[in-house]
């Protein structure tokens, strides 16, 4: 246990940090210490000790530390990397928070929230037993923005939803009329929606993954609709991998008609959209036609909690994370900087403060979430090596795009690579120690 000179139990919580501002302008994680410096005041004995890392590096850092935190913040692609950090006796570094909390309903008076979460995030974080690994934070999906005064000018008066509507809409509308980075995030929403897989044993959630598939029915679609709106000169691509931000501005300038991007970028782009004189609507991420939707796995960040930590400092940091997450909390967060509000409540109070009557496009995120059906596809893949298979995913599908690659023998190679990638990170996890490959993207 750390205490402060005066006595205070502290607990260490490191967030990922983002080089975003809030909407008022103030830095990406002053929301957060705000919330410890009340926490503080409510608790007395406690100090929240706030710091923020690089998200890529989490896992990284958290691993090589001398002296670990107490909470850690994870990208949702990092869940694997958590489970198998060990700590210096060989045991896992983080428990389960629902294990942690075990059946209580309030932490040194604060209230518990799990129960509350939204369906689509406790499933996210749920683990094979059916506990809550780590507790939602930010949360974020991906949507189609439009144009809708370039929309209106070709005829068109509602967002397209599925991939036919988007490619009639864009044949109407001319070159270059949609873009979105070309990133494995994306790509594995787009394969997740139709109900594809990743990964052997239910996409890496029922067990470690041993087998990956990168060639599946499901993605050769996805990238067989990509390659022909870029031969029929549609897809604007800016000629850069994960160039979100020159995606961002070639819809913010109105050089094309749809952008996707994330849930959070919804109130940039609106409010650039009318600084440029054109509405932006928004809707979900087009969809396949030709399956059934599944769902779009959720993006962010997870609260992890240390398991080797004494039982105050233990409680310090559980009545913490419940305090984040209560509605007053989660609405504020949702407000500072446009996340998926992580409750129901917390989205019932913002409904009922006026909120979404007057930012209705900021319902989008949650309305997606919620029409998933819970699947193994819908949740998303759990692989150790994330960034390395989404880096194949990436090169294939430009190497499709822009040289011309025929898509099963290209995605047949990445597969490879990919399972490369796999046996390597599994072979290092078959000792007991931390995988030596801790990247996350």
């Amino acid at each position: 246990m750390r205490r402060t000179p005066d006595g205070r139990v502290v607990v260490r919580v490191w967030f990922a940090d983002y080089p975003f501002q809030t909407y008022d302008g103030r830095p990406f994680l002053d929301p957060v210490r705000d919330r410890a410096e009340e926490f503080g005041r409510a608790h007395p004995d406690y100090l929240i000790e706030v710091t923020g890392h690089p998200f890529p590096a989490m896992a990284e850092e958290v691993a090589r530390a001398a002296e670990p935190p107490d909470v850690a913040g994870y990208y949702a692609s990092a869940s694997r990397l958590a489970l198998d950090t060990l700590d210096r006796d060989g045991l896992p570094m983080f428990t389960s928070v629902e294990r942690a909390v075990a059946g209580r309903e309030e932490i040194l008076g604060e209230p518990v929230v799990l129960n509350d979460l939204e369906p689509a995030l406790r499933e996210a974080y749920t683990g094979r037993g059916g506990e809550l690994l780590s507790q939602p934070f930010s949360v974020t999906t991906f949507l189609l923005y439009a144009n809708m005064d370039l929309l209106r000018a070709a005829g068109i008066t509602e967002i397209p939803r599925t991939w036919a509507e988007i490619a009639a809409a864009c044949q109407k509308i001319g070159p270059g009329s949609i873009t979105w980075p070309i990133h494995g995030w994306l790509v594995q929403q787009a394969v997740s929606a139709q109900g594809g897989v990743f990964a052997d044993n239910g996409n890496g959630r029922d067990g470690r993954a041993n087998r990956v598939e990168l060639d599946s029915p499901e993605m050769l679609a996805w990238v067989d609709w990509c390659r022909r709106l870029h031969k029929d000169g549609l897809y604007h691509y800016t000629g850069t991998q994960g160039d979100w931000m020159g995606n961002f501005q070639a819809f913010a300038s109105g050089r094309t008609a749809f952008v996707v991007d994330s849930s959070k970028a919804a109130w940039d782009l609106v409010r650039t959209g009318r600084g440029q004189g054109f509405e932006v609507g928004v809707g979900p991420m087009p969809r396949n036609e030709n399956a059934p939707y599944a769902g779009n796995p959720v993006s962010g960040d997870s609260l992890w909690l240390a398991r080797d930590i004494d039982p105050v400092t233990r409680d310090g940091a559980l009545a913490f994370l419940q305090y984040l997450a209560n509605p007053v909390n989660a609405a504020a967060w949702h407000r500072a900087h446009g996340f998926v509000p992580v409750t129901g409540t917390a989205d019932l109070l913002l409904a009922d403060q006026g909120w979404f009557a007057e930012h209705p496009y900021q319902r989008a995120g949650t309305e997606q979430l919620r029409s998933g059906d819970g699947s193994a596809a819908a949740r998303g893949p759990v692989i150790g090596p994330s960034a390395g298979v989404n880096a194949a995913m990436t090169q294939a599908l430009e190497d499709v795009l822009v040289r011309d690659a025929v898509p099963a023998e290209r995605f047949r190679q990445a597969t490879e690579e990919a399972q490369r990638l796999l046996d390597d990170y599994n072979a290092d996890c078959d000792v007991p120690r931390t995988p030596s490959s801790l990247s996350i993207g």
